[in-house]
């Protein structure tokens, strides 16, 4: 859906995204399922593990991939036209 300017997507996977850099903000939710979320901040290196109502956020020009742990449900909000 789109809302705004921005896409609402539910995802259900079992397959790592491509790690990108978003034109706008984006809201990651884990709704089900773990999702180690990767992103570099400061020339660094970061992994947090996400479950079940757990949040990321990623601002502008945050280079960030999530590989999902098994199946996840996970709903994403983002700028129209990003990755």
């Amino acid at each position: 859906a789109e809302i705004e300017g921005a896409t609402v997507r539910l995802h259900w996977t079992d397959q790592p995204y491509k790690g990108h850099v978003n034109e706008g903000a984006e809201v990651f939710v884990v709704l089900d399922g773990e999702v180690d979320m990767h992103w570099r901040e400061g020339g660094q290196e970061h992994v947090r593990r996400l479950g079940p109502t757990d949040m990321f956020l990623a601002d502008v020009g945050d280079e960030h991939v999530a590989r999902p742990l098994g199946e996840a449900r996970i709903l994403v909000i983002e700028k129209t036209g990003s990755v």
